[in-house]
This record gives C-alpha cells, structure tokens and sequence, in this order.
C-alpha cells in the first residue's frame, strides 16, 4: 500500500484542532489536485458556510479518490477540518457515488461533528462542481460564477490530503487504467515520464497504443511517453491507437468543423443532455453548431461560453458522432473579445424539470465509450520509484507559469523549492521531487540524479 501519513481509515480521527494557514499553503504549492489545478491558497481566501469534498471521480475507469479516502481518510479529514477553520465554514460535506458503500460507511463512522457525507449518484459528470454543488446544497451556481456565490467551497480529495502532511507537494496520486497489464493506483514523484507510471503498471497489452491524460471524456492526448506527469495529472488511460476515443482526442478542427458543417440536423440532444443547460444555465451546444454554417448573434456565443468541456455531448449524446463541444472551445475566445456575459439575474436560474432524470449512468456510458473491455479497477499499492531524471514544470497549475529561482548547476534535494509565481500574478510554487543536479529551460525545471 502505498504510503500516506496516517493512512489506515480503521485509525481513529484526532480531536485536537486542525490547524494551518493560507501562507503555509501557498509555501507548499498546493494546488486543485482534481485537473483544474486552482491555486488552493487563493481558493480558501474567502468565507463561506460549508466545504465539499468533491470525491466523487466521474471519469471512466479512474480510482484515485476512491482509493484514497480507503486508504488515507485519518488525513483527509483532517484536511477537512483545516479547510473548514480557513473559511469559518460550519460545515463540511464529502460527496462519494452511492457505489461505494463500504467506504460509505467506514467514512460515516469516522467523520467528526460537522461533517457529513452524500451518496452521489453514480452518473456523469457528478464531479462537476456545478452539478456536485447543485446535488449537495440545492443552490445553482450561476453562469460564471463560482461557488463561493452560493456559499459554497470545493476542494478534491487529493488536495485536502496535502494540507494534512504539511510538505511541500512533490508526489502525485494517479490511476494508470485501459489497455494495461494491471490496473493500479500509485504515488509517483511529480515530473517523471508517463511511460515510468505505464510500465509500474506492467506496460501496455498492446504494440500500438495513444495515451490520454486525466480522464477519457476531458483528456488531453499525450504527445509522447516522454510526457511529465504534474500535480494535476489524475489519470493516464492507455488505449490501442485504432481505439475511436483516440481518434477523437486527437481529429484536427479542420475536420471537425468541416463534419459538423454538412452533417449537423439540429437535432438538439447535445443541448438536451448538458448538464449545464439542465441546471438552467444559458448553455446550447445545438447553437454552436449553427455557427459553423451561419452567422450567429450574440445569444450564441454567450451560449457557448458556459461550456464546462465535459464532452458529453460529444462523447455521448451526438447521433452522429459530430463534435459540439470542440466547436464550443473554439467560439469561447470570440465571446469574450465581444465582452459577451449572461445579463440575466443570477436568481431567476432554475434547473431544467426533466434533469434528475437525464443523467447519464456510468455503465451506460462505458458501454458507449467502448470501454467495456477494459478492467474498471485500480487499487492503491506501493510500487518505488527511482527516477534518474525529472522534468518539472513551471506551469502545471492555473495562472501564470512560475519563475525558476534556481539557476541551471545548482544542487538540489527533494522538496527544494525551484521556482515561485511572479510578483502580484496568480500561480504556485514548485518544489524537486528527486535530488540532483538542476538545469533550468524556458518551460521547465530538469533535474538529474
């Protein structure tokens, strides 16, 4: 098993107060573990009434979360209760798909006063935060917004857990799932290559294969095995390369726009199964569509502004396997050049009648992902890595990429800091994984043992 201070959740959780700072936070380069990768110290620099733990991992075949709040809940609570005593919340909420009962009711009996936990349907994208915040709270977020608007702060398991070691953030949880030998959930020092994290999986089962990172439905396609997994990479999904979800991460605009231009029937299901739209949000993905071929006003491009890029409606709901979400992406930029914003009162938002009932079930999804070959399991084991070489980079969180404050020749040890957020700029500290000798690039920092 893999090592996580405290990590046994038969372990008794302390009753002492928990305690840290939002200077302390920034020092370790915590960061939203979940993928956004939002700089933590600036997320907990408000006051609200309640805390979510959004662990409930709605990408296919990922197993991080789960395995680590099997693993590690004596910390993630605590972590909890830090993040409750930074924003004077009264409450803390973990949000867990119902699937997992026995985590469930190991959790149920371990919480402390003032927190609880919510059986979340196992549907997708439950780990939206929109939708995660809806389903706990009752309240919408409105368009743009976040969810300190109503109340509310989110923060992912992961990230709630490196505020409890208090060390500087130089390891990554991560499920390396698909066409691999094992299915596993690892700690892995924080710049290796990718192909490291597969072969700790016993490599791929096939000769011929993509990678995607994060997740099958909000991937980024891998350029390399040479890749280096970051504080955010929650995921690596290997597929045999003729494999469509493949194919799909990686088809050009051109041709995106040039399918979705002939074949488009404005049938509306993309719209009818965003989960954006069902929650009242003036989101249509049908209207971007219409872009590509027409002129389109104003109501249309703020339509495709609050895009969440879940890609269900690409990946799931599209009868012709077009790509709306893409063509939402792309028409972003232009609605906010125009300085194109929801106008209308954030209070009139109400979610659609029919959107408990149009969430898209995990199994179905699978099913139509074509994943249903693929083993849905990744438990969390010990596997010691030994990097000789590490490519850590500058940006991996959201803001401004951080600026090297070592200089290439210096000696390095793990959990030296190499490199801090500009001066009044939103970012995060970087810190070595491995000791070695650094050499510093445009884009990164490398160090070599």
């Amino acid at each position: 098993m893999a090592a996580v201070s405290g990590s046994s959740h038969s372990q008794p959780v302390r009753t002492g107060a928990a305690h840290t700072s939002i200077e302390r936070i920034e020092e370790l380069g915590i960061v939203g573990a979940g993928g956004g990768g939002f700089p933590a110290a600036v997320k907990f620099q408000t006051q609200v009434s309640v805390v979510i733990a959004n662990a409930a991992e709605c990408e296919p075949l990922l197993h991080k979360d789960k395995e680590l709040l099997l693993h590690a809940s004596e910390p993630f609570l605590r972590g909890m209760r830090m993040a409750m005593e930074l924003v004077g919340a009264r409450e803390g909420v973990v949000g867990i798909k119902e699937k997992y009962h026995e985590i469930i009711e190991a959790l149920e009996h371990a919480v402390p006063a003032g927190i609880r936990v919510v059986a979340l349907p196992d549907c997708y994208p439950a780990g939206d935060e929109f939708l995660l915040v809806h389903m706990v709270t009752g309240r919408v977020i409105p368009p743009g917004g976040l969810p300190k608007d109503v109340d509310a702060v989110v923060s992912n398991v992961e990230t709630l857990i490196n505020m409890a070691v208090d060390r500087p953030v130089t390891h990554k949880y991560l499920t390396v799932a698909g066409a691999v030998q094992t299915p596993v959930t690892l700690r892995v020092p924080v710049g290796i290559k990718i192909g490291e994290a597969i072969e700790a999986a016993g490599g791929a089962t096939v000769s011929d294969f993509g990678v995607l990172l994060g997740g099958v439905m909000m991937a980024k396609p891998a350029a390399s095995l040479d890749d280096p997994v970051t504080k955010t990479t929650g995921g690596i999904v290997v597929l045999p390369a003729t494999h469509s979800l493949i194919q799909r991460h990686n088809a050009p605009w051109l041709h995106v726009a040039r399918i979705g231009r002939s074949a488009c029937d404005q049938c509306r299901f993309c719209t009818e199964f965003c989960p954006r739209y069902l929650l009242g949000h003036p989101i249509e993905p049908h209207r971007a569509m219409q872009s590509l071929g027409f002129a389109t006003g104003s109501d249309a491009a703020v339509a495709t502004l609050y895009c969440c890029e879940c890609n269900l409606c690409t990946m799931f709901a599209c009868p012709e396997d077009l790509d709306p979400k893409t063509v939402c992406v792309q028409n972003k930029p232009m609605a906010r050049e125009r300085g194109l914003t929801f106008k209308g009162d954030p209070k009139s938002i109400e979610p659609h009648p029919m959107a408990e009932f149009r969430r898209v079930p995990m199994r179905r999804l699978i099913a139509r992902l074509g994943l249903g070959e693929f083993r849905n399991e990744g438990p969390l084991v010990d596997h010691v890595f030994a990097p000789r070489k590490v490519k850590i980079l500058l940006k991996q969180h959201a803001g401004a990429p951080a600026v090297a404050v070592v200089k290439t020749g210096d000696r390095v040890r793990a959990g030296d800091l190499l490199a801090a957020p500009p001066a009044g700029k939103l970012g995060a500290r970087v810190h070595a994984s491995i000791d070695g000798v650094a050499t510093v690039t445009d884009d990164a920092v490398l160090i070599d043992s």
